[in-house]
């Protein structure tokens, strides 16, 4: 059974942004896509530029898939599987996310 735990409010997400979160003792990467309760979470260390700095990305698509395209050297990251659509030894991870209830909640 998945247990998921509470990170912040849909409302604390803007969208088209990201924001950064603490799970489990690590920094998070939240996405939320337009006006939807449609939200993506990545792991928010960039391995290229080497700095929790992706959830400062520009969020758009490339294809059929969204991605966050760092802030530092532009890598665009898949929101839905973390892989590095330039460098695919340079993925970050992916969270099951889901919102309940106005509040966004991740898998542990």
């Amino acid at each position: 059974m998945t247990q998921w735990t509470q990170v912040c409010a849909l409302t604390d997400i803007a969208p088209d942004t990201g924001v950064c979160a603490l799970h489990n003792g690590e920094q998070v990467a939240l996405f939320r896509l337009g006006g939807s309760d449609q939200v993506f979470a990545i792991g928010n260390y960039d391995p290229i530029g080497k700095a929790n700095v992706l959830s400062r990305g520009i969020v758009g698509s490339i294809g059929d898939r969204y991605v966050v395209a760092s802030p530092l050297y532009k890598q665009h990251f898949d929101l839905a599987t973390g892989e590095c659509l330039e460098d695919t030894e340079a993925a970050v991870k992916a969270y099951r996310a889901r919102v309940e209830a106005g509040l966004v909640e991740l898998a542990s």
